[in-house]
């Protein structure tokens, strides 16, 4: 028999109906750090003891190594002082902080395990370790996440090295890895000389593993895809190695639930993916940084390590099949006790409670300050065949057991004990899942909420399952009523793990929405459940929510966002020199911007090469070709893009390349008509293209890019050409009083002065503008190497060293260039129409791949630096108009 005990089991933390938290259960003040699961700005409550983080001294080899790189021991109060002389007799754990994360973070999982432990008076306790790396950048440039990998396997061997010599040694470490941390330990498998059985238990939490969130250097994307061809090839081998992927669900906006889902390798496979929404006893979503300290789940690790002991060897066990119930009770089950069917548990009842059996398949009992407690007893033998599943609920614990789960109970025995000063309500039955299963057929993902489908519910069962089917796309995405008209004062329903309450009547409005595509051979479609009230009438509406689609379009693209813009700006720059080429004036920005960026000029080109490269024979000559896979041929391979998906991001790109450039040309004529006040202007004058000095500040920006890092060269560049449009901004505006347009110039000057001074600005406000993104894309490496520079002056590997010295000649010729050089030139017809297949190649090659953005723009740049020298050079006196440059 199984024994339910009703009022003392723990109920799931409930949401109320704007969908954020009921409080939290909160600890006892002598915890360190405790939080909810709020996500619009945690709350921390710092108390008043004694913390400790012990730095272990590593090895000389190791520490001149990585000098960057330190490990920790975390302890607080009389357990801090006790293991000042590292003689260790607990439990390994390492804690891996993630992108820009800091080692303090171990203190909510090394607190509360020690309150654990004082519970149990130590008879097991965990020891906390961590690992400072400096809080580096590592998801922004990954040129040091094989240097962290290979320091962890160090601290792997020193941790083992503090317990030789004990009773119970360990002989192998558990990880908890924060965000990138995760893919850090994840990749200590690729180590040629590591040895798995150093680590056998892996919590991962909001760790994207599929692929990065923003590929912005190679090191990155190559290490993603080692990692993950790794862990696929040799997957048999990582049997022993049990690993559970927490993900942060909806509020986790920097990395979503759908890249922290571990592919299931095999039907064997150790490795557990679950959303913090849908566990036991948490039932909330979390942003990516409370995910660390959300108190609900700190509490169902921590629950979960200690479950894990093995009462033998004093140390997590070695058993996968152990480790691997243990998780899925904690993270995926329910958050009572384990169950294990051991007879000798129920061979004596204590307690002087009465005995009642119960018959029917549907009984209800309610008591007024019953000070008599019940054991109620239901016989299985006679349900057995007609029915599937039991279901009962109290106001505290809802229980539903599968009868073909348990073959070996012969009667369900539920314990109401004494109910003194309230009402007790319990209601059980037994039914058929297929009875209580209703279809749902979702709305089209374009009929924009103007249709819908309902069912209604008469309802004469405790629990129904309504299965929405066709539901299986990321991209749909529904809004669900639920309306209830009831005689009683509750009504309740979830949807899938999220748990509600309501009064009724009531009207209550859910999103439903996926983290992850279905696969295409899956018949299981997500399902509501509702648990209902006999006396209620339920009436279930969906309808398909158009800016909930379009969030999730931005949810999983908003990182190929700059390649769109991009995009559009690379087709107005094309623009822009094909008037100049045709009529000898240039267009302005905006104008242009209307005119050339239009998604039917680049989009059919990719959508036919990605139909083609369903054929063997297209395949064949493309790789002959050794051309790398386009982007959107991957993404529709994962179900993750569909053409329209392609159009409004392209719509995005455009609006935000408009409205970047007007704010960036104001904000240049405001800055101009400051710098006007405090400086005079500067007269016309000739000189020639290339001069020493220009020679000079080629070579020293190389060499700086070279000896240093790539990215200081290009930002150094871009202040220069930044002044450079400055200058010309101040050369034609009136001294007296200024106007904010570039048509605004001296009238002393001639017209056509003034046309080829307009002309040259608007082709070097939309170089500057398209060189920004270059800048911001590099930004990242710039910013570690800045922070790194006490340690390293030079940046290596470095991503954008090889394309800062190209740029960097480009850019220091084209920005003493003006328009008269480029019109004449024979090759200006090239430069104007190689931006469009550029267009299209950011777009087919850069979506899950932004490094290569700035390559195609380099390209585009350096044919119009080739216009002006293969004009120049035709010039016999080898000079050019430079009133433009000051």
């Amino acid at each position: 028999m199984l024994i339910v005990q009703s009022a003392s089991a723990s109920s799931p933390q409930r949401l109320s109906k704007s969908g954020s938290p009921v409080p939290c259960y909160w600890m006892q003040a002598t915890s360190f750090v405790l939080s909810s699961c709020v996500l619009k700005g945690s709350i921390l409550i710092l108390c008043c003891i004694f913390l400790l983080q012990q730095k272990i001294k590593l090895p000389k080899k190791t520490a001149r190594r990585y000098p960057a790189y330190e490990l920790y021991l975390y302890g607080e109060g009389n357990y801090a002082e006790e293991n000042k002389n590292l003689i260790l007799t607990g439990i390994p754990i390492l804690f891996l902080p993630g992108n820009a994360g800091s080692y303090k973070q171990v203190r909510s999982l090394g607190s509360i395990a020690l309150r654990k432990a004082e519970d149990l008076d130590f008879k097991y306790h965990f020891n906390f370790f961590s690992v400072n790396f400096n809080e580096e950048l590592v998801a922004l440039y990954g040129g040091t996440l094989q240097q962290q990998t290979k320091f962890v396997h160090e601290c792997l061997k020193v941790i083992l090295r503090l317990y030789r010599g004990q009773e119970f040694a360990p002989t192998s470490v558990a990880i908890v890895g924060h965000s990138m941390g995760g893919l850090v330990a994840r990749a200590l498998l690729t180590l040629k000389n590591f040895k798995p059985e150093l680590i056998n238990l892996l919590i991962t939490q909001a760790t994207p593993h599929v692929a990065p969130v923003m590929p912005l250097d190679r090191y990155l994307t190559d290490f993603y895809t080692a990692v993950n061809n790794h862990w696929t090839l040799k997957a048999q081998d990582l049997r022993n190695l049990t690993t559970l992927s927490v993900a942060g669900g909806f509020r986790d906006y920097q990395v979503r639930s759908g890249l922290a889902f571990l592919p299931r390798l095999s039907q064997h496979d150790s490795a557990l993916s679950v959303v913090s929404s849908a566990v036991p006893r948490a039932w909330a979503s979390t942003d990516h940084l409370s995910i660390v300290w959300c108190k609900e789940l700190i509490l169902a690790t921590i629950r979960a390590f200690f479950d894990l002991i093995d009462e033998n060897t004093r140390q997590i066990t070695e058993d996968p099949k152990k480790r691997m119930s243990v998780l899925n009770h904690h993270f995926v089950r329910h958050p009572g006790k384990i169950f294990e069917e051991n007879p000798e548990v129920f061979t004596e009842l204590t307690g002087t409670f009465t005995w009642v059996e119960v018959k029917t398949s549907k009984w209800t009992y309610s008591a007024y300050n019953d000070s008599d407690g019940k054991y109620f007893t239901f016989p299985l033998a006679s349900h057995r065949e007609s029915y599937s599943h039991i279901y009962c609920e109290n106001t505290k614990l809802v229980v539903i057991l599968k009868l073909q789960d348990y073959p070996s109970l012969s009667h369900i025995v539920i314990l109401v004990p004494p109910s003194v000063g309230n009402k007790f309500t319990l209601d059980c039955e037994f039914f058929k899942e297929d009875s209580r299963t209703i279809q749902l057929p979702v709305t089209n993902l374009f009929s924009f909420g103007l249709s819908s489908s309902k069912i209604l519910l008469n309802s004469t069962g405790l629990f129904y399952n309504v299965q929405l089917q066709h539901f299986n796309q990321v991209y749909q995405a529904f809004k669900i009523h639920v309306e209830s008209h009831c005689q009683s004062l509750i009504g309740k329903y979830t949807c899938s793990k999220l748990f509600l309450s309501f009064s009724v009547p009531s009207f209550t409005e859910i999103s439903a929405k996926l983290h992850m595509a279905q696969p295409e051979n899956e018949s299981r479609f997500p399902v509501l459940n509702i648990y209902s009230s006999s006396d209620c009438q339920y009436e279930v509406i969906l309808k398909t929510s158009f800016l909930q689609i379009l969030g999730q379009i931005i949810r999983f693209h908003a990182g190929a966002l700059p390649v769109y813009v991009v995009s559009n700006i690379l087709l107005t720059y094309g623009g822009q020199l094909s008037t100049l080429l045709s009529t000898g004036q240039c267009s302005e920005f905006s104008l242009e911007l209307v005119r050339t960026a239009k998604p039917y000029k680049v989009e059919p080109i990719i959508s036919i090469v990605v139909f083609l490269q369903g054929f063997n024979w297209f395949r064949e000559i493309w790789d002959s070709l050794l051309l790398p896979e386009v982007d959107a041929a991957v993404l529709s391979s994962q179900d993750a893009w569909f053409p329209l998906v392609s159009l409004i991001l392209f719509l995005f790109g455009t609006g935000i390349a408009y409205w970047s450039a007007v704010f960036f040309s104001t904000s240049l004529r405001i800055f101009s008509s400051l710098c006007l006040t405090l400086t005079r202007p500067t007269v016309l004058s000739k000189a020639k293209l290339i001069t020493p000095r220009r020679l000079c500040m080629m070579g020293s920006l190389a060499l700086v890019s070279w000896t240093t890092c790539g990215a200081f060269a290009l930002f150094i560049i871009y202040l220069q050409y930044l002044f450079k449009v400055l200058t010309i901004l101040n050369l034609y505006m009136k001294s007296e009083f200024c106007v904010f347009s570039i048509k605004s110039v001296k009238k002393s000057l001639s017209s056509s002065t003034t046309a080829e001074a307009a002309n040259s600005l608007k082709i070097h406000v939309t170089v500057l503008n398209l060189f920004t993104w270059i800048v911001l894309l590099n930004l990242p490496s710039l910013v570690y190497w800045l922070k790194n520079l006490r340690y390293h002056v030079r940046l290596d590997p470095d991503p954008c060293r090889t394309t800062a010295i190209i740029l960097v000649c480009i850019l220091e010729i084209l920005m003493n260039l003006s328009t008269s050089e480029v019109k004449s030139s024979k090759l200006l017809k090239m430069a104007a129409k190689v931006p469009l297949p550029l267009s299209v190649a950011v777009l087919a090659f850069g979506r899950m791949h932004l490094y290569k953005v700035p390559h195609f723009v380099t390209f585009s740049l350096f044919l119009h630096v080739l216009c002006c020298l293969q004009q120049c050079k035709s010039m016999p006196c080898h000079t050019v108009l430079t009133s433009f440059c000051g």
